[in-house]
């Protein structure tokens, strides 16, 4: 049934479900609405930085100060989502003197708290630092987890009120007399994916007012409604290194240029990144030779790196932004700063503000600026309180410390679940006796995959990016099955069977623009314990008619299976499995993600390190309105 709200957010990345997390702590009635999973779009794919505001202290100094305040708020709300890390900014002998004045003087000016320390100090920190590193400024960088922090910010607006719908891409703006008065969405459905209504129906959502939070997408949501938003999208590579070669986040100290960034991520680091304006932020190339840069550039500044093992790649999209007029050609001199553009007084259509630009670590402050904003066009006076109210997960330091003792955590195991769950660790890790480990690079029990599934559903990929199960070094080789195995108590077998394939071809993508070495060699045991040990490239199981079993032995194909030997043979070239929508891109080429490259969907930015809307923080079931990640 059509219904209506007071706000409906269109987006569900980490500025949409600040927003939404927001209007609902204020009382109003909101619903969310994001086309793929939560952080499908930009949070998903990005870095995993959590900026001091360091990297823009001298050329942007506005978005710095915005930065290092949000660093500070962060910190206390989000902790179970934030890694201390740290950061550094080096100098190398052929960077500018002048310039590193400049990075030092600009930090002091922003009020960002920094140090110079020696080489030798640098590299005492930080020992796989090159040994020409002359000096370095040292600033409260972190890492943050955009998934966790998501699915917390979504489960909190649940625990208020709002609904929480995706895979559930808007259709239309609906436009009458001259105001937007809602949106049409269509719930869509397929392998792992959980709908609240019936698959393929759409619903109107009837609303006082329209948020567009859709980032580098913002322009196609304006234009159902009929408005310009000339969002400028701009591409960066990021590659995930199957170790933290360093534990603090390091920057090349010089003026903009590409590859100049490692973030420590989890149990992997991210490489990043370029900078490069595209026309469609769901249409780009993504070529080898991006990748290759970013290995030789930061081998200068970590050796090691050039002999380690890539695990993936993955590219995002920023949702960059500059008022008409301003005619900035290079994508890295337009502001990181954000904007609030009211339709009702920019176009004369009132019922729709769109919030374009900023970062992941202004989100927050972000999502304050459009409450306001549409608190005060509805004439609802509330006040925020998400600068100070802890996110789910985040309520306690000393209650974590306290399930450290309870649980024992002093093995890695407890202890990584206890990270990962923060003060959902008792409710969570107490379900099962015993508990084993499913996913052993990562460390995942049994437990926290229930956990996840009792949320996100059969959606085994929306269970990876909860939990980090299979984003470890295999990639999923070792793991995959044995996180489907976990679906057959509640699902049947060709659900559990989908569910598997799914994320095994997800895993896959990110993969491609790594095949050399030891990667190499990873993959082709990846394929050969799944397409021939599991026999995935003809199970009989998933073909029609009578099996001539016998075909097997003699080694040619099944009736039915499609293709030679020969060619199911090829399977390492396309993920284990030779159908027809993954034999050219090794996963399958959906509408979501068939562009994504390392990740056809929310797989993210800090994918190899991590994972996702790791929902472990968003408790419980999903219900019929909520669920934050792919619902029921």
């Amino acid at each position: 049934m059509d219904r209506q709200v007071d706000v409906v957010v269109v987006g569900g990345g980490s500025t949409g479900c600040g927003v939404v997390r927001d209007l609902a702590r204020r009382g109003l009635d909101t619903v969310l609405v994001e086309k793929g999973n939560l952080t499908h779009g930009t949070t998903g794919r990005m870095h995993g930085l959590l900026h001091s505001g360091g990297r823009y202290a001298v050329s942007d100094q506005k978005s710095a100060k915005e930065c290092i305040e949000e660093n500070r708020v962060l910190r206390d709300i989000a902790a179970h989502c934030v890694e201390e890390t740290g950061g550094l900014f080096v100098k190398r002998p052929e960077d500018s003197e002048e310039y590193f004045q400049e990075k030092l003087e600009g930090c002091k000016a922003c009020d960002i708290p920094v140090e110079v320390i020696g080489g030798e100090e640098a590299r005492r920190r930080e020992p796989y630092l090159a040994r020409d590193v002359e000096k370095a400024i040292a600033l409260p960088d972190g890492a943050v987890d955009p998934f966790r922090l998501c699915v917390s910010n979504a489960a909190d607006a649940r625990e208020h009120g709002a609904r929480v719908e995706t895979h559930a891409p808007v259709t239309d703006v609906l436009v009458e007399d001259g105001e937007i008065v809602g949106v049409e969405i269509e719930h869509e459905t397929g392998p792992g994916k959980r709908v609240h209504h019936e698959p393929g129906t759409t619903e109107e959502i009837r609303a006082r007012h329209v948020v567009n939070a859709t980032g580098a997408w913002a322009g196609n949501v304006g234009e159902m409604a009929g408005v310009d938003v000339e969002v400028r999208p701009s591409k960066g590579v990021m590659t995930v290194m199957n170790t933290r070669q360093v534990d603090t986040v390091v920057n090349r100290c010089r003026p903009k240029g590409d590859a100049d960034i490692i973030v420590p991520h989890e149990t992997a680091c991210i490489l990043g990144t370029t900078d490069e304006e595209v026309d469609d932020p769901e249409d780009y190339p993504e070529e080898d030779w991006e990748v290759d840069l970013m290995i030789e550039t930061l081998s200068e500044l970590v050796p090691a790196l050039e002999d380690a093992r890539t695990l993936r790649s993955f590219w995002g999209v920023r949702p960059l932004y500059e008022p008409p007029g301003t005619g900035t050609e290079d994508p890295t001199d337009i502001t990181r700063d954000y904007f609030l553009l009211d339709h009702g007084d920019r176009d004369d259509l009132p019922g729709m503000t769109t919030i374009v630009g900023g970062k992941l670590t202004t989100y927050r402050m972000m999502a304050e600026s459009i409450s306001d904003h549409v608190c005060e066009t509805l004439g609802h006076e509330a006040t925020c309180d998400t600068a100070d109210a802890p996110l789910p997960g985040s309520e306690s330091e000393a209650r974590m410390e306290e399930l450290m003792d309870e649980f024992g955590l002093r093995s890695p195991v407890a202890r990584r679940s206890g990270q990962r769950l923060g003060s959902r660790a008792d409710e969570v890790l107490d379900e099962y006796d015993p508990n084993p480990i499913v996913c052993n690079c990562e460390s995942v029990t049994r437990a926290e995959v229930q956990d996840a599934i009792g949320d996100a559903g059969s959606d085994l990929n929306a269970v990876r990016l909860r939990t980090r199960a299979s984003m470890g070094n295999c990639q999923g080789g070792f793991c995959t099955h044995r996180i489907a195995s976990e679906l057959a108590q509640d699902y049947p077998e060709p659900v559990v069977r989908d569910a598997e394939d799914e994320l095994y071809q997800e895993r896959w993508k990110g993969q491609r623009h790594a095949l050399w070495g030891e990667q190499l060699s990873q993959a082709m045991l990846n394929h050969m314990l799944h397409a021939t040990t599991m026999n995935r490239d003809g199970d009989p199981a998933n073909l029609d008619g009578e099996v001539d079993f016998g075909a097997f032995d003699a080694g040619a194909d099944a009736p039915g299976a499609g293709g030679s030997g020969g060619e199911t043979g090829t399977a390492a070239a396309d993920g284990g499995r030779a159908n027809d929508d993954a034999a050219t891109d090794g996963g399958r080429a959906d509408d979501d993600a068939a562009t994504d490259g390392g990740r056809a969907d929310d797989d993210a930015a800090t994918d190899g390190g991590r994972a996702d809307d790791d929902a472990a923080t968003d408790g419980g079931r999903a219900d019929d309105d909520a669920a934050t990640d792919g619902g029921r």
